[in-house]
């Protein structure tokens, strides 16, 4: 199975998110949220994007939790418990946990997704923290110059 632009969205969100300061598994189910919500945008879907952030208050907090979203950046997510306690993101009512992100995103690397893994967190850690708080910067400047390019090196990691 190939590594596609989901996956690699999916681990470079992950990655960005936990350079940001989040814990490794609420990292990845950040990563999957994200992943799964571009593709939503992208097939193009009815609900209203919530309003960016203004600079100003994302640079006196870059990070900023309320009761049900994340604010990470100028971008957004829903959160929710799970029934362990912990902390996920969630969109459209499904919760995106760190087991769900290891069923739907490392298993396609076929046991080779740690190396992946420490590309994505190398590759993203050469960012400036504004780009990474950026919604638009780290989806111009971080994974569209390089996504075919990881899918590529990522399939190859497989054979």
């Amino acid at each position: 199975m190939a590594v596609g632009r989901f996956q690699v969205m999916a681990t470079l969100q992950a990655a960005r998110a936990l350079v940001l300061g989040l814990p490794e598994p609420l990292a990845k189910s950040w990563g999957l949220n994200r992943a799964i919500f571009y593709a939503a945008a992208k097939r193009g879907f009815k609900a209203k994007p919530p309003m960016e952030r203004p600079s100003t208050e994302i640079q006196r907090m870059p990070v900023m939790e309320t009761p049900d979203a994340y604010h990470l950046g100028s971008e957004m997510a829903y959160k929710t418990q799970g029934k362990d306690g912990q902390t996920y993101f969630t969109i459209g009512g499904q919760l995106q946990t760190e087991k769900d992100f290891e069923r739907q995103i490392a298993s396609r690397f076929s046991g080779k997704f740690d190396e992946a893994w420490k590309e994505a967190v190398d590759l993203v850690k050469k960012f400036d923290s504004s780009v990474l708080l950026s919604q638009r910067d780290f989806y111009e400047l971080v994974y569209k110059p390089k996504r075919d390019e990881l899918a590529s090196r990522w399939t190859e990691l497989l054979a």
